[in-house]
């Protein structure tokens, strides 16, 4: 097995508010002949302010184009922007709501149908307009918002911390997400890598940015433009950096387009988790990565991280000359990980026990990214499916399993733990072993039979069985965040993090409640080898929790399954993968 990825986010900037005080008076009164009428449910004041009124952007020769950073940010006050995006199932559309407060007590405003088409963002939401020095326009675009991206506070006595999570989530099967912008907090409008760089020359231009008009009313926003002056440059990472960077510089080159993040080299403390390289076709043909390199954890992955705080050649040039791009300042630029749960000092004693507390659910997602491969060494003669698969944990407890090691034995006993209400551990059972895998992309400890993939026959018979079923957890993905108790900010994000070193004498592996551990099954022995697989309809299926080792509240909605039909010759064989209900995503 292998993996790929994590998410997260930007930055903040500017300040100003103004109260009004003229009202009070009138209320007064009004109260004084009238009986009080009942308070009108209110949303925050939003307001799209720039940053900076001027700005300089790169167009690097080797990669022409420039990405439209500009600045510009929506605010929050008087109430955060809190919006809810859900479905029912993936049979009916998603849906959004607002939380908006009436009488001091929020309340959820169903918000026009068709507003979201997914769970990425607001689409169209910023309308942008670059003319250049004589007033003409060169450039026309609108791009969608994700009020999760990256965000700071605007005044100092905003609340400290966003409570909102750090993107907005791109796995085709999620079900549910939450956006907002923190009141007293700004977020980046900026689409960064979901958008295309703009052919702009060098030169001088002035950038207007509005919100289009379909949101101005929806949440009263003000029809204030924000204009940029820009001016752009031209540079060659080969004079920027000399002799010393060029290496390096054609490095992060390679590997800027093999995931969402992955412009610069994985660090030092990354190493282990498998050296950076182009995509496979499988992992291509998943959702791409996010983080700090584009493989270092080969596999392994969830959805696109929402946009980066830096452009991509920023992000090169830094790399390049082997400058840190991580959290500074008020900035995340992506690669930034959750640090990993600590695991218990020691083994548990006493008699083990399963409470009446609240325990996990474990669901499987349906198969994607799949895709026909020759695996990643091209072995001749060799037909190979590939597919990206997710279990999540729906709660409404997170799942707890530590791994402790005998000295001197290969393998770790592992041990599923229960919490009551209050977060005290009332409980343990034994749950099967933690092995180690030394190999190149993994080299972290896998939690034995956390789930299987089977190619299921049109009857639903079993065909072939992938060879996975030894996993590392990770939160690579928010699949419900809508769900009780779901941890909008979870840990251990990352393997990098949250697997343990091979001479770990214990380790701590959680799926936290609402978010989703994706593997992209891409490498022989992981993949389905249907070399000597007959053309026809077949099923994927991900199956967790197969032995029924760990405890769970519901064991009936651990399977799920995705139609698929091969066809074409050896060699050449092709898959045709039809939607699953409302879902058109291969």
């Amino acid at each position: 097995m292998t993996r790929t990825r994590t998410t997260r986010l930007r930055r903040p900037l500017l300040a100003g508010t103004t109260a009004v005080a003229a009202m009070a008076v009138t209320a007064g009164l009004v109260a004084a002949t009238t009986e009080p009428a009942k308070a009108a449910a209110t949303g925050p004041k939003l307001s799209l302010i720039a940053a900076t009124n001027s700005l300089t952007l790169t167009s690097w020769k080797e990669d022409p184009g420039v990405y439209l950073d500009l600045g510009t940010y929506l605010t929050a006050e008087g109430s955060p922007l809190e919006l809810k995006v859900t479905r029912k199932s993936y049979k009916d559309p998603v849906t959004i709501t607002q939380t908006v407060y009436e009488g001091g007590k929020a309340k959820a405003k169903t918000l026009p149908k068709g507003t979201v088409k997914d769970f990425s963002g607001l689409p169209g939401f910023a309308e942008i307009t670059v003319t250049d020095k004589a007033g003409k326009k060169v450039l026309s675009r609108t791009e969608d918002f994700c009020p999760n991206n990256a965000s700071g506070r605007v005044r100092p006595d905003a609340p400290a911390t966003s409570k909102y999570p750090e993107s907005c989530p791109t796995n085709p099967f999620t079900l549910g997400s939450v956006w907002g912008v923190e009141k007293g907090w700004a977020a980046n409008t900026y689409a960064g890598s979901y958008t295309d760089p703009a052919a702009l020359a060098p030169g001088t231009y002035t950038a207007k940015v509005t919100v289009a008009k379909k949101y101005r009313d929806l949440f009263g926003i003000a029809n204030k433009p924000a204009s940029v002056k820009v001016t752009v440059v031209e540079r060659s990472y080969e004079d920027d950096q000399g002799a010393v960077g060029s290496a390096a510089s054609r490095s992060a080159t390679a590997g800027e387009h093999a995931g969402h993040e992955a412009a610069h080299q994985a660090p030092a403390a990354h190493e282990g988790h498998g050296p950076g390289h182009a995509p496979t076709p499988a992992q291509a043909a998943a959702p791409v990565t996010s983080g700090a390199g584009p493989s270092y954890n080969v596999g392994h992955g969830p959805l696109k991280a929402a946009p980066p705080a830096l452009p991509w050649a920023l992000k090169k040039k830094q790399a390049a000359r082997s400058m840190p791009v991580g959290d500074k300042g008020g900035q995340t630029d992506g690669s930034r990980k959750a640090p990993a749960l600590q695991p218990l000092a020691k083994r548990p004693a006493g008699k083990p026990s399963v409470p009446d507390v609240p325990k996990p659910d474990l669901r499987s997602l349906p198969a994607y990214g799949i895709v026909v491969t020759d695996g990643e060494k091209d072995i001749p003669g060799k037909d190979y499916l590939a597919f990206s698969a997710n279990v999540w944990n729906a709660g409404p407890a997170q799942l707890v399993v530590d791994g402790f090691r005998t000295p001197g034995k290969a393998k770790m006993d592992a041990y599923q733990y229960f919490y009551d209400a209050k977060g005290k551990q009332v409980g343990y059972t034994p749950t099967g072993t933690m092995e180690w895998d030394p190999r190149p992309g993994h080299v972290h400890w896998h939690f034995t039979d956390f789930a299987s993939y089977r190619l299921l026959k049109a009857d639903k018979k079993e065909a072939v069985r992938s060879g996975k079923e030894a996993f590392c957890l990770a939160n690579t993905d928010a699949i419900d965040y809508t769900v009780k108790n779901a941890n909008w900010h979870p840990y251990n994000t990352d393997l990098a993090t949250a697997c343990g070193e091979e001479n770990s004498i214990s380790v701590r592996e959680v799926l936290d409640v609402g978010s989703g551990d994706t593997y992209s099954q891409d490498l022989p022995g992981q993949s389905f080898d249907i070399t000597d697989v007959p053309n026809g309809t077949y099923y994927i299926q991900v199956l967790a929790n197969p032995e029924k080792r760990l405890k769970e509240t519901n064991l009936d909605n651990n399977s799920a399954l995705r139609k698929i039909v091969l066809g074409g010759k050896p060699d050449a064989r092709t898959v045709t993968v039809p939607a699953h209900d409302l879902v058109n995503a291969n």
